[in-house]
């Protein structure tokens, strides 16, 4: 009896992964060897990147509120203790955006936890 090979679901697996592939250099794009494991690597980074996206935010965050916090004469880690023990429930993200978008409010909230 002869061998059945499965050749729609093996066409279908190729062009998932040429598909992928699309846009790049050279071989990359058309010869599914390279294009396998350059497609993998890529996937690779696109997950490492989601995350380090996250840590370069609160990085950012962290910047602009010290930036902000010193203009009216306290430090990033007094200001976050005294935020915290006024009750100001803001996290970094909505505070960032004060101190970039609105300097007068950020200078209202720096007086009313003083």
């Amino acid at each position: 009896m002869p061998r059945s090979t499965n050749k729609v679901a093996s066409r279908a697996r190729r062009k998932k992964v040429l598909k992928l592939a699309k846009g790049s250099f050279g071989r990359r794009k058309n010869v599914l060897t390279v294009a396998k494991n350059s497609v993998e690597k890529g996937l690779t980074h696109a997950y490492d990147g989601r995350r380090l996206k996250k840590r370069d935010f609160r990085a950012l965050w962290i910047q602009r509120i010290n930036a902000a916090a010193r203009v009216n004469g306290m430090s990033y880690s007094t200001f976050m203790n005294k935020l915290k023990k006024a009750n100001i429930a803001l996290d970094r993200k909505a505070l960032a955006e004060i101190a970039y978008a609105d300097a007068e409010a950020f200078k209202a909230i720096v007086q009313k936890i003083k």
